[in-house]
């Protein structure tokens, strides 16, 4: 079967590898959609993964091709989406149902091979069943729209209250969503592309600034999801919450972060409350992060389409990451149709 293979940050090889051996308690999938998750960005071009060569892709839906022994109420054909975490369960954060901070976890496209290929065996454990007729597309946007919904649900906004978000690619846009559905009156999204601004909007932010701006004093927030990851990003959501306010930290940083001063008076001041998110799992495994997200996705309560900025076969994956590195397109959410 064809993949892309890492063999090191920025070397990415079309190659014909062995399809996945189906064990006991899996299922054959075979990838229908896989999209480009930020934290692929640094791992394909920068940092490199957990071992090398490697399959990445963890963003991703599949069709049932096969059945594995012991399997029972699966069917060829049927549609999944995928948490890509593959806890423990045995570890003292399993127990107590927090799986995204399990301490011995696996993980599809960073510990495993993932699903910049044509076929994944799964687990049935890590199997959710998307409703006939969900796009495929929608069912792989999953594990970006529960992320999102995790980090809120550390700080639930109220009715009447004002929400931020702070870097706007995919799950950024979901926590607007979000935050509206939530029943935020009001939500500002700062990011340094007037192009992921514009989508914002169309998110349902209400105002926009770029991260150069002049936000004024008087527009602090309630809740500020950051999810960019960058020093400046963070250091502009600490200082934008209001007395008493929430950020929460998703985006995740490649180099050393510093609070300024004027940052850490703010929050220490106002008693600010910083927490940090971390992937999107609760219990029952995957957690309502997942089924909720599925439900909204199905429903048309959350907006996904107009995210998807490039749809591609996996062969233009190696030269997509290469423009992705001289950052000489524009792109939300890419995702990859093997």
């Amino acid at each position: 079967m064809r993949a892309a293979v890492m063999y090191s940050p920025g070397d990415i090889r079309l190659e014909d590898i062995a399809k996945p051996e189906l064990k006991p308690g899996h299922v054959m999938l075979r990838v229908a959609a896989v999209g480009v998750c930020g934290s692929d960005i640094p791992r394909m071009l920068i940092k490199g993964a957990h071992k090398v060569p490697i399959v990445c892709g963890h963003e991703f839906s599949g069709h049932i091709t096969e059945v594995g022994e012991g399997v029972e109420g699966y069917e060829v054909g049927e549609l999944m989406g995928v948490p890509p975490m593959l806890p423990c369960y045995k570890c003292d954060q399993c127990m107590t149902g927090n799986f995204s901070r399990c301490r011995d976890y696996d993980y599809f496209g960073s510990r495993r091979d993932g699903a910049y290929t044509e076929f994944v065996a799964v687990p049935v454990g890590n199997l959710l069943r998307a409703p006939e007729g969900m796009d495929p597309r929608a069912t792989a946007m999953i594990d970006p729209a529960s992320i999102a919904l995790h980090a809120i649900w550390k700080a639930p906004p109220t009715a009447g209250q004002r929400g931020a978000v702070i870097g706007c690619g995919p799950i950024g846009l979901f926590a607007i969503q979000w935050m509206k559905l939530m029943g935020c009156t009001e939500v500002i999204a700062i990011d340094i592309s007037e192009e992921k601004l514009a989508q914002a909007r169309e998110a349902g932010a209400d105002r926009t600034f770029l991260v150069t701006d002049q936000i004024p004093a008087n527009l602090k927030c309630d809740i500020i999801v950051e999810a960019a990851g960058h020093n400046s990003s963070i250091n502009v959501a600490a200082k934008l919450a209001a007395p008493g306010g929430h950020v929460v930290f998703i985006g995740i940083p490649v180099g050393d972060i510093t609070l300024e001063n004027k940052t850490f008076q703010h929050f220490l001041r106002q008693e600010v409350s910083l927490r940090g998110a971390w992937n999107s799992f609760g219990a029952p495994y995957p957690g309502k992060q997942w089924t909720v997200t599925l439900d909204s996705l199905a429903s048309g309560r959350l907006k996904w389409e107009f995210m998807i900025t490039h749809e591609l076969g996996l062969e233009a994956l190696p030269g997509m990451f290469e423009k992705i590195k001289n950052k000489s397109e524009f792109f939300s959410k890419i995702m990859f149709r093997p």
